[in-house]
């Protein structure tokens, strides 16, 4: 292969690998906004589920800024505020009783997949799965509560 035709390949190849990285890091279309949950088609284990739960999703420069507002089935109501980006990277998390980091690996398989930690330790494993329709999001979580007990969780929100 000459020189200049070794360069284009590798220019070429350089830009196709940088367009994949860029865009898994996006989130999926569709995302952004604010969804409601809907507390009769989630399940929670352990229970009780909350009484009410919002979630605002709004693209920054370079990451996504996740806000929470949950009303839980007892006790004070809890706001929770992190702002990531899709490098695997943790991000501090505010107001979340059970984590104080995030760290999101970006999109897989139409999904995108987020490890919620405290102190260093992984607390919740999140995988979220939005509708073709783009007028559902699926969040199906997996660790431990704040007691320290196996949980289960599969959130269902409604645009």
């Amino acid at each position: 292969m000459s020189g200049r035709l070794l360069q284009r390949f590798i220019g070429v190849a350089s830009f196709i690998l940088l367009m994949v990285v860029v865009v898994r890091a996006q989130p999926p279309k569709g995302l952004e906004g604010t969804w409601t949950l809907n507390v009769a088609k989630s399940t929670y284990s352990p229970g009780p589920a909350p009484k009410s739960m919002t979630l605002t999703y709004t693209v920054t420069d370079g990451g996504l800024k996740i806000v929470a507002h949950l009303v839980p089935a007892d006790g004070p109501e809890q706001h929770w505020d992190m702002t990531l980006k899709s490098d695997g990277k943790d991000y501090p998390v505010t107001g979340h009783p059970n984590a104080d980091s995030i760290s999101h690996q970006g999109v897989q398989d139409g999904k995108t997949h987020s490890t919620f930690k405290k102190g260093g330790k992984v607390t919740a494993v999140n995988v979220r799965t939005l509708s073709a329709d783009a007028k559902m999001l699926t969040i199906e979580s997996k660790g431990t509560d704040e007691k320290g007990r196996p949980m289960h969780t599969v959130q269902v929100f409604e645009k």
